[in-house]
């Protein structure tokens, strides 16, 4: 019997704005699990950009630059009633973190009993019967900068892995942005994409997942991060800001937007494909409409994962087929100090944050 305390340790945020809406606790009443969900005790918890948007309300519509620009003190000029995900009202206290690592410790009712012991790998977009709604672990309901957390429990996925719960934490967010977005895509062996932001959590990901997928990879990154992404399985790496020749490539894996969204378009061959799910380089783009339906691109948004996406990770994850990049772990106590290093933008990989015992 797993002996579960009704107090523990937690990061609440309290509100939108900077690094002093983050507020560390050891008081939190520990959350039960209902009917068809099950608690787990978090091994380990990644951090992501959407937990630096989500405080700083990024989401916005009113805020148009790069998320780096508020990602200390906030935005000023964000509306908070239409700040989280989805554009509605985001409720505090909240615990974020969209990746978690652990074990399952008790159920709820209609669970398998047997589960409990289970190790998992929680998938952090929770499908509705619709396919393009969801709930997002972490930021609509509690997620993971806490020592237990509550989910579905079909999106526990159980994981048979020698990896440890700071390399497992580095996956899901990152990792099925990436996959899902090489779904939608499709990119086949032999194709040939181009990867934006190839030195964060997402970029890194499409590069190794892109790789698996025997693509030939193009990725920008900056010149001090290039040996690191061409580690991962690029082929070629280019400076960010580089000028990258039209009608080159089968797809675009984007998450940076901004400034640069027009020159990708350019740079697709006609028929070509591209996928988004991010925009750290700004949220408004230009886009001239003969690029679009001259060249007959598709292009994709990619928030809500297929339903194939987060299963199929866990087969590559099991059969070694990829790999963790963990820059960086912190205690969760440390969480703003783990923020502050995420800002940077000096890392390639993940960052991962460990509750305490």
């Amino acid at each position: 019997m797993i002996e579960i305390p009704s107090k523990m340790e937690a990061v609440l945020l309290t509100g939108n704005g900077g690094l002093e809406c983050l507020s560390y606790r050891t008081d939190v009443p520990v959350p039960q699990p209902g009917a068809g969900e099950v608690l787990i005790r978090v091994g380990a918890c990644g951090v992501n950009n959407t937990d630096i948007n989500t405080r700083t309300a990024w989401y916005s519509k009113s805020v148009t630059v790069a998320t780096e620009a508020g990602g200390g003190d906030g935005f000023a000029e964000a509306r908070t009633e239409d700040s989280g995900w989805t554009g509605a009202l985001p409720q505090f206290p909240r615990i974020q973190g969209a990746d978690a690592a652990g074990r399952i410790v008790a159920v709820g009712e209609g669970v398998d009993p047997a589960r409990v012991g289970q190790r998992v790998l929680v998938e952090p977009v929770f499908r509705s019967a619709s396919r393009f709604e969801a709930t997002y672990f972490g930021s609509e309901v509690d997620g993971a900068f806490a020592q237990f957390a509550k989910m579905p429990a079909v999106h526990a996925h159980c994981i048979d892995t020698a990896l440890t719960d700071v390399e497992l934490a580095s996956f899901p967010c990152a990792y099925s942005a990436a996959e899902n977005m090489l779904t939608r895509t499709a990119l086949t062996a032999g194709e040939r994409v181009l990867i934006t932001g190839a030195s964060g959590g997402v970029g890194s990901a499409a590069v190794q997942l892109a790789k698996r997928r025997g693509a030939e990879i193009t990725a920008l990154a900056s010149a001090e991060k290039a040996d690191g992404v061409r580690a991962l399985g690029a082929s070629e790496v280019l400076p960010r800001d580089a000028s990258v020749a039209s009608e080159s490539f089968d797809v675009v894996i984007d998450v940076a937007g901004g400034a640069g969204f027009p020159a990708l378009l350019v740079a697709l061959k006609r028929g070509g494909r591209y996928g988004v799910a991010g925009a750290i380089s700004g949220p408004i783009a230009e886009l001239d409409l003969r690029t679009l339906y001259l060249k007959d691109l598709t292009l994709y948004g990619c928030t809500i994962l297929e339903p194939q996406v987060f299963p199929n990770l866990v087969g590559y994850i099991e059969r070694g087929e990829i790999r963790p990049i963990v820059a960086a772990s912190f205690p969760l106590s440390e969480i703003v100090a783990a923020q502050r290093a995420f800002l940077e933008k000096k890392h390639v990989g993940k960052i991962v944050l460990v509750p305490g015992e």
